[in-house]
């Protein structure tokens, strides 16, 4: 059976898009259960990249367990992937609706998210927000290097909410909307946007930091429905999540209170 399989367009999302075309290789039928993947060689040679692009390819699907290697004979196709591995085609996520779905799902998600980190945070979580939101500041808007520090920030802020669940989805769906801006090349220089995105997250620590389940779940909201306008996943009318008074969880009991003030970076607009 022949593959198809065509040159990748340049950028640093290329093993996210070697991967996503081996993938539907998979499902298509074109690569069947046991059989081999061509040698690293052969698809560098194919997709134009190097062989170092397609081993974290190979590495992205052996992870989502579609393939599996064998030291000495190279990976072959999984008799059937696990059906508890989550996975998101990456062209899919060329459709604007496909888009806008995954950034709603990050909303209906983060938005509780938030929730949790202020009712749990402690004071070294909020250090951590701290680091990688001042991070921010000091690389272009834009660049590879913003989206990575953006989505430290919200990392910080799923592991503050100490359920290991939520920092695996939440890590999973950001770094699809990462991929999907970067393949996108919306990676527009604005000191002006830098400025609102880092007083969004700016106001969402603050909440964080006082404890403000409800004010963290707005601000977070809002920092949504704005990021998600600025990449063009959301009309400028629209919004990702409705705000409902009830989504605060319970409070936890005896809460430990953070004695110093958190500085942040950034001036909010």
């Amino acid at each position: 059976m022949v593959l198809k399989l065509d040159k990748v367009n340049r950028g640093p999302h290329l093993p996210t898009l070697v991967a996503s075309s081996l993938s539907r290789e998979i499902a298509q039928g074109r690569l069947a259960p046991g059989a081999q993947l061509p040698t690293e060689a052969s698809l560098a040679q194919t997709f134009g990249v190097s062989r170092n692009v397609v081993r974290e390819a190979v590495a992205r699907l052996r992870s989502e367990g579609r393939v599996w290697s064998q030291q000495g004979r190279g990976a072959f196709v999984s008799d059937a992937p696990p059906p508890a591995v989550l996975t998101i085609d990456h062209e899919g996520l060329h459709e604007a609706a496909n888009f806008r779905s995954l950034f709603e799902l990050r909303g209906i998600l983060e938005v509780e998210a938030a929730a949790l980190a202020a009712l749990r945070r402690s004071r070294h979580d909020l250090d951590k927000m701290r680091d990688a939101h001042e991070s921010m500041a000091d690389v272009p808007y834009g660049s590879i290097a913003w989206l990575n520090a953006d989505l430290d920030v919200h990392r910080m802020i799923a592991a503050a909410t100490e359920n290991v669940y939520m920092v695996q989805f939440l890590g999973f769906v950001a770094e699809r909307v990462r991929d999907s801006i970067l393949a996108s090349g919306n990676k527009r220089s604005s000191d002006d946007v830098a400025q609102v995105t880092m007083g969004e997250h700016k106001l969402i620590l603050d909440a964080i930091e006082k404890r403000d389940a409800k004010a963290a779940q707005a601000a977070m909201r809002a920092h949504l429905d704005g990021a998600a306008r600025r990449v063009g996943a959301l009309a400028p009318d629209a919004g990702l999540t409705p705000a409902h008074s009830d989504l605060t969880p319970p409070r936890l009991a005896n809460p430990k209170r953070a004695t110093r003030k958190t500085q942040l970076a950034g001036a909010s607009k």
